[in-house]
């Protein structure tokens, strides 16, 4: 998942430009909003039931966890990734290729989180697999656009394949180290490497067209 917090690195706002009003990011940000609401009404059991538990496999909870949040600051944090970088890879892709891989995103980052360990009684829930499939988008997309970013207090603006590229860092070293027994964080770090990575296969096979555009100018 990915948490708002203070003086950490957190990106606020990016430089690259939009065409279209980006009417499916907002409607998934509404939507998790509204969703989280009615959890708070029986949170435990609706967590439960409509999570995904690796030990009770469930092709439907592969669904509607993408949907679930385990407080204010994971939805926030999620939903601010979601509107930063999402409407402009929603721009760039369109309607459908953004849907297909924001889902598409979620479901592999639930199976690389199930494969990590299939036996957890654990639910995995929110939003971030398949966000982390639109940031791997992004880095393919924009990658020297520039993200304004806070860094320990401090306000700088970076292109998106510094931004990005730190932020993939971060979920493999935490990740690796989950592996070898060394974190005790509920943060689901496999699930973001398996979106961000179908996130970057699946915009490199459907951009094909776009080479130019494509390309690494550092």
């Amino acid at each position: 998942m990915f948490k708002s917090k203070k003086g950490q690195f957190f990106p606020y706002s990016d430089t690259a430009p939009r065409r279209k009003f980006p009417i499916l990011t907002i409607t998934l940000i509404i939507l998790n909003v509204f969703i989280f609401i009615w959890s708070l009404s029986d949170f435990e059991n609706i967590i439960s039931t409509y999570g995904f538990i690796p030990a009770r496999f469930s092709i439907l909870t592969i669904f509607t966890s993408m949907f679930l949040h385990g407080g204010l600051d994971h939805l926030f944090g999620n939903m601010w990734y979601l509107w930063i970088f999402g409407d402009n890879v929603e721009d760039s892709l369109g309607k459908i290729k953004f849907l297909l891989l924001y889902f598409l995103s979620g479901v592999s980052a639930i199976f690389f989180q199930y494969i990590t360990d299939p036996s957890s009684t654990i639910p995995s829930i929110g939003a971030s697999g398949a966000i982390s499939g639109i940031l791997g988008a992004y880095l393919l997309l924009f990658p020297k656009e520039k993200v304004l970013t806070s860094i320990q207090y401090t306000f700088i603006r970076i292109p998106a394949y510094i931004v990005i590229g730190l932020w993939f860092l971060i979920q493999f070293i935490f990740g690796t180290a989950s592996l070898l027994g060394g974190t005790g964080s509920n943060i689901a770090f496999w699930a973001h490497i398996g979106g961000f990575l179908f996130g970057l296969v699946f915009t490199k096979l459907i951009a094909k067209g776009r080479r130019k555009r494509l390309k690494f100018e550092f």
